[in-house]
């Protein structure tokens, strides 16, 4: 238990982290967080391109200014939340969703480390960080998933 409190204590420093470096960003555009050491080492050049809010699918579709375009920071705070919540439920749907949801994290953290190696050219040290997370959760959770399921001998 103490494991997953950490990874979600982590998750939910770095997701508010990013959430305030994009803020910071909008308001002065000269602004430079400390995870922005070199050009294309920089946290701050990721969470305000577009890339940085629905995970980069959702402006294209339904608009910047749509209100299901929030900050990646934003979902991840969420889930870091879900996922301590729901890890307090001993119960199998509680288990599947802890499952279902860190499969997600993982996609999308796939999905956004091929953003970032393939499409900006960057590396974010607070997006590999939570990646990292994501990964930790997942396998986690589908061991509490193994050690729930019935056997069928």
């Amino acid at each position: 238990a103490w494991a997953r409190a950490a990874l979600c204590a982590a998750g939910a420093a770095l997701s508010l982290y990013a959430l305030h470096v994009e803020r910071e960003a909008h308001r002065d555009p000269s602004y430079r967080a400390a995870c922005d050491l070199a050009p294309s080492v920089s946290c701050t050049r990721v969470f305000s391109s577009r890339w940085g809010r629905g995970l980069g699918l959702v402006e294209p579709v339904l608009g910047k200014d749509s209100v299901a375009n929030v900050p990646n920071g934003a979902l991840g705070l969420l889930f870091y939340l879900l996922q301590g919540l729901l890890a307090l439920s001993r119960g199998r749907a509680a288990s599947a969703a802890l499952l279902g949801t860190s499969v997600a994290s993982a996609v999308a953290s796939l999905w956004l480390g091929g953003v970032l190696l393939f499409g900006l050219g960057d590396l974010c040290l607070v997006c590999l960080g939570t990646y990292g997370l994501n990964l930790a959760l997942l396998a986690l959770n589908l061991r509490r998933w193994r050690r729930r399921r019935p056997k069928n001998d």
